[in-house]
Parts: C-alpha cells; sequence; structure tokens
C-alpha cells in the first residue's frame, strides 16, 4: 500500500517523493491513491482562490492561477494525454493508426490547436467561479481521478500492453473498484453536502463525461489507453468548471 501510495504521486504528480519500488506486483494499488493526487490538487486550487480573495486580487489573475495549478501539481501529465488524443482524433484514420499516434513522441497541430483552445476556456470558466463555491471546486478534482480510476479497472483496455496494462494487471481490482466506488461515493458527497445545487449539477457533469469517454473511447480505439484516462481527467475538470457556471447562474 505504501509502495503504491508513493507511485501514485511519483507518476501523477510532481509532489516530492521517496523513490518507489517500481516492480510490478508491488504496483497493484496504485489506481487507489489516484484520487489522493487530487485531493492536493484540490487543496492548492482552493488555498489559492482563498488567498486571491483576501488580498482582494484581480479576478483574471486568480483564474489564470486557478488554470495552471492542476497543471503544475500533475506535472502536465494529464494534459500530455490530452494532447495525444486530440492528435489521434483529429487523424480520422483507422483505429490501429490512431493507437499508434498516442505513442508517437511528436506534437501535431490539432494538438496545439486543442490545448490552447482548453486553456481558454479553462480560464473563462475559473474567472467566472464564485468564491462560495472554491470548495465544491476544490473536491472536483478528487471526483475526476475517481472516475478516471475507475474506468482503468472496468473498462476494457485498448492495447493490453503500455503502463496504464502494467498497472491494472497488478491491480487486485475487486479490492480496487471497491475502494475507488467509495472515493467516487464520498466525493460526490461532499460536494453536495458543501452546496446541494452545485453538488448534484456537478456530480450529473462528471457522469455525463464519463459516459461520453466510455463510448468515444471504445468506438475510436476500441478501449482506454493512460492516454485516454488523461484525457478524460481534462474533459471532465472543464465540464466540471462548466458545472459551477451553471449551477451559479441558476442559484
Amino acid at each position: 500500500m505504501i509502495n503504491s501510495f508513493l507511485l501514485a504521486f511519483a507518476m501523477y504528480s510532481r509532489v516530492p517523493m521517496p523513490g518507489p519500488d517500481w516492480e510490478k506486483e508491488k504496483m497493484k494499488y496504485v489506481m487507489v491513491f489516484l484520487p489522493v493526487v487530487g485531493a492536493v490538487v484540490g487543496a492548492v486550487f482552493w488555498g489559492f482562490g482563498a488567498l486571491c480573495a483576501y488580498l482582494s486580487l484581480p479576478g483574471l489573475f486568480r483564474a489564470a492561477g486557478l488554470t495552471a495549478i492542476p497543471l503544475v501539481v500533475t506535472g502536465g501529465i494529464h494534459m500530455d494525454g490530452f494532447l495525444d488524443t486530440a492528435d489521434a482524433l483529429a487523424s480520422c484514420q483507422d483505429r490501429e493508426r490512431k493507437l499508434e499516434i498516442l505513442k508517437d513522441s511528436r506534437t501535431g497541430a490539432f494538438a496545439v490547436i486543442k490545448g490552447g483552445l482548453y486553456l481558454v476556456c479553462s480560464l473563462g470558466v475559473w474567472s467566472a467561479l464564485p468564491e462560495r463555491l472554491l470548495p465544491v471546486a476544490a473536491v472536483g478534482f478528487v471526483f475526476s481521478r475517481a472516475l478516471a480510476g475507475m474506468s482503468t479497472v472496468t473498462f476494457r483496455n485498448a492495447r493490453g500492453t503500455g503502463l496504464l496494462a502494467t498497472f491494472t494487471t497488478a491491480a487486485e481490482k475487486r479490492i480496487t473498484r471497491a475502494a475507488l466506488g467509495v472515493w467516487i461515493l464520498l466525493s460526490g458527497g461532499a460536494m453536495i453536502l458543501i452546496d446541494p445545487l452545485a453538488g448534484c449539477i456537478a456530480a450529473a457533469f462528471g457522469a455525463a463525461a464519463f459516459l461520453y469517454y466510455r463510448l468515444k473511447s471504445y468506438k475510436e480505439f476500441g478501449g482506454i489507453t493512460g492516454d485516454l484516462a488523461g484525457w478524460f481527467i481534462q474533459n471532465c475538470e472543464l465540464a466540471l468548471g462548466l458545472s459551477y457556471v451553471v449551477s451559479a447562474c441558476i442559484g
């Protein structure tokens, strides 16, 4: 468990940790701790937003910081998957060629375009986030990663190889599913408890993003990969951000 915890932070964040053991049999519970990385992202996100409010800093400065924080804390690993997937989807090639594009280290024009568009949309969403919904948004980073983790032990793997396949093959899937189910319930429940309206809308938007992820990945790639899981986390975070704006308009 301790090694899986260290591996989760070594892989999915830039938080300094002691060097973990990369032996396959010691990777069983990495996905269980992916939401913990989200908790760290959420804590920094919340703290920065609260500090900006306390110091009465300009809204654009706050929005820029909130956009950057998830990328800085994670080292952009999920954005890397988002960009690779953007290139693959835009290629309009067959399934095998799309999977090859996912593995290509080169960045295509569509990745640059989609990445820029994503950051602009994030900036707009976080600039419209009311201060009272900062705690809900912070918990959302746990929720998105709990859903992503659940997908790795329930969805079909498109390749059967790669780092994601290594983690999920080594995973004790029944225990991992149960733990991630608890994470989903706790984080979703926390969002609803903090703000019933915003929490319910966020949970609905997150579920819709999860369903779209499943349908799109199976249709285009025959399953999921690590890049697709990152693509989902980025899309889910943006969908959750949009849900907070919607709830603020309604409420």
